[in-house]
């Protein structure tokens, strides 16, 4: 097993690596994902060093979890295990939010039983439902706590406010959000907060969504959940690839890959932060972990970020409908 850097989640939360395993592609996401490959890639994973894994109870609609279980058999003691909870199917329709307190039990028992284990280390609101106080639904993610069942307590795109409320609570070890070159106002707004109360920062889609891979170049490689999200749709995408170029042309010159230079830059931003790109295949992990032997100096850090300008991505992070649910502001 691979010796990897290491972060802790906030003041008194878990130590992990500073790149995890973001597990949503193995469902399906972005392309059909074969159950026994994705096995496969996890425990590799592992053996390299990663010791970080994210799911949720909505990626294949517990298919996810299931497969991150079955991975998981014989490695338990090596990883820290996050998942999440709260969306629920809405058929027609964006997902809807369920944060009532009863269903955060009822929600934890099912990923356990998924899991296959007797205890979540990190357990997030997957999304904060704007009908139930932030209070009520974090007041029953930390019976879980009480009760053995959860390790630490996480939120996923909640907005400075509703992480203010929660973590007076019970203690939010970190936060998620999306966080990358391409889209970073948001979560480094939450930074600010986060930081202030000593909470970790999980940033999910650091590589945007596949875009800063370099990867993608027209718009006929775009395939699967892509093709609904704005930044991929013909309106946008020339301006994108653009800014992509321009964060190709300084990986070339610093002898790294698009994708390493946009995770070193994101690792570089402070140790409150950890990444979890996500992929199907053992390569490209591999790929993502070079990204730690990438030395950026000050001076690169400014010229990548003025390469990639904080606002500069044309198009939201997520089609319409979705939107409403992130960076939420609960009741």
């Amino acid at each position: 097993m691979t010796a990897l850097p290491h972060r802790r989640l906030g003041r008194a939360g878990p130590l992990v690596s500073t790149l995890g395993l973001g597990c949503m592609s193995l469902s399906g996401v972005y392309g059909e994902a074969d159950e026994s490959a994705s096995i496969d890639l996890i425990r590799r994973s592992v053996e390299a060093g990663i010791d970080f894994l994210d799911s949720a109870d909505m990626y294949g609609w517990g298919q996810n979890e299931d497969v991150v279980g079955r991975a998981l058999k014989g490695l338990r003691d090596r990883v820290v295990l996050a998942t999440k909870f709260g969306q629920v199917q809405n058929p027609g329709g964006p997902n809807g939010v369920n944060g009532r307190p009863a269903y955060v039990q009822q929600a934890c028992e099912a990923s356990l039983k998924r899991l296959g284990v007797e205890v979540i280390d990190l357990y997030y609101q997957h999304r904060v439902d704007p009908a139930v106080p932030i209070e009520d639904t974090v007041g029953a993610m930390a019976r879980l706590v009480a009760q053995g069942k959860v390790r630490f307590l996480g939120l996923s795109e909640a907005s400075p406010d509703t992480i203010r409320r929660a973590h007076a609570v019970h203690p939010i070890a970190a936060v998620q959000t999306e966080y990358s070159l391409l889209y970073r106002q948001e979560a480094e707004a939450t930074r600010v907060t986060t930081r202030e109360l000593g909470i970790g920062f999980v940033a999910y889609s650091p590589l945007g969504r596949g875009f800063l891979t370099g990867m993608i170049q027209d718009l006929s490689q775009v395939d699967g959940r892509r093709a609904a999200h704005p930044r991929f749709q013909q309106e946008n995408f020339s301006a994108n690839r653009a800014l992509v170029a321009r964060v190709e042309e300084i990986a070339r010159e610093k002898g790294c890959t698009p994708s390493q230079l946009a995770l070193a830059w994101l690792l570089a931003q402070g140790d409150d932060v950890v990444a979890i790109p996500g992929t199907r295949r053992f390569d490209r992990v591999e790929e993502n972990l070079g990204a730690l032997r990438v030395a950026l100096s000050p001076d690169d850090l400014v010229r990548i970020a003025a390469a990639v300008p904080a606002g500069a991505a044309s198009g939201t992070r997520y089609p319409a409908g979705a939107m409403a649910a992130v960076y939420r502001v609960g009741a």
